[in-house]
């Protein structure tokens, strides 16, 4: 038995056959563990031993050569007219890691910054994804920030989505580079253009220091807290939903909520939209959607910005960018299982165009 299987049966796959001439019995058993009986079995158990890597859509290409590629793009651009098509259909088929390749190679090449080039020669929606799709995603959730907190008012939809749905590691990463950036504290400036308890959840979030696992003996307390603060209480104490949603870990925070459910006869997010309002309202009920499932989480937020009349592009784009090379795979699937369509039909009867194709693309696959 392979190590770290230990503990495992697998007694309900049938004898293997007799052993080819010429192979070992340890070559035929390696090659029984690769039969489809055992990967139905073993990788259908609920609990697995491991993780994939990546659960995006986009993936790095094969056979990659960032100075063809970058010529590609600038025959594309040359001339009288642009080829569209062939811009996202490189763009899309690349990793974000091979797209900076790509422009340090264009820069080597052609002397020019090949983003500039690309915002010279597109427009629109399309442009602003393609700027987006070339953009780290460190770099690209920096000025994300940024613009949401200097531009004309505050963009809080923005700082919502990104503080309540970045890892502890990716939040401490964006803080650091944004003072690399800027020679700015992300804290003090969210802190200047914020306020109330939507500004002391935002500035819990930014310290990265919510508790490991799940503290068994904090549970029960916790719950207890968060249902005095607000269904036993007149009016709400928004300081403990604060606390107690901004620093406990994800896993402990799922256990409140099924103790919460079964003292109180609600879910959390029933409660929070009952209890609070504004910016405070969405950036709990982000916490408490993510604590549960991110996939779940972007995979509504997607839907909002395409339902109704109009469209949300600035997070449709955001959200199909950040997460085709994290988790859009899970997310396809758990928007078909909370709406009536699939996402890449969403997009394609809200969306037109080299931006539509391009979402397509990004979005690798229909679920319908």
């Amino acid at each position: 038995m392979a190590e770290g299987f230990s503990g495992w049966s697998f007694s309900l796959r049938p004898p293997s056959p007799p052993s080819p001439p010429g192979l070992s019995v340890s070559a035929a058993r390696a090659s029984s563990l690769r039969s489809p009986i055992f990967f139905l079995i073993f990788f259908n158990k609920p609990s697995r031993l491991f993780k994939m890597a990546s659960r995006g859509t986009v993936k790095a290409s094969g056979n990659f050569n960032a100075s063809a590629d970058a010529e590609v793009l600038h025959k594309a651009m040359k001339g009288l007219g642009t080829d569209e098509e062939a811009i996202l259909q490189l763009l899309v088929a690349r990793s974000n890691a091979q797209r900076q390749q790509i422009l340090s190679s264009y820069k080597t090449l052609f002397g020019k910054d090949l983003v500039s080039d690309l915002k010279g020669e597109l427009g629109g929606k399309f442009e602003s994804l393609v700027v987006a799709l070339m953009s780290a995603p460190l770099d690209y959730d920096v000025t994300s920030i940024r613009n949401a907190i200097k531009g004309a008012g505050t963009d809080e939809k923005v700082l919502v989505e990104i503080l309540a749905s970045r890892t502890a590691q990716q939040v401490k990463e964006i803080s650091a580079a944004y003072r690399k950036e800027y020679d700015d504290d992300l804290e003090e400036d969210v802190s200047g253009d914020t306020s109330g308890h939507f500004k002391r959840l935002l500035v819990i979030l930014l310290q990265s220091n919510r508790q490991k696992g799940i503290q068994q003996g904090e549970i029960e307390k916790d719950t207890q807290a968060l249902f005095k603060a607000g269904e036993q209480k007149f009016g709400t104490d928004e300081q403990s939903f604060v606390t107690i949603l901004g620093n406990r870990s994800a896993e402990h925070l799922r256990k409140v909520f099924d103790a919460y459910m079964k003292l109180s006869g609600y879910e959390m997010e029933e409660t929070i939209k009952r209890e609070t309002s504004g910016g405070l309202r969405d950036l709990l009920l982000a916490v408490v959607k993510c604590a549960r499932s991110v996939p779940v989480y972007f995979a509504e937020t997607l839907y909002y910005a395409m339902k109704g009349a109009g469209t949300d592009d600035n997070t449709l784009i955001r959200v199909m960018v950040t997460r085709s090379e994290v988790d859009l795979l899970d997310i396809r699937t758990e928007f078909r299982r909370l709406f009536a369509c699939s996402l890449h039909s969403m997009i394609k009867g809200d969306t037109g165009g080299d931006y539509r194709k391009a979402l397509l693309l990004l979005c690798g696959g229909d679920d319908a």
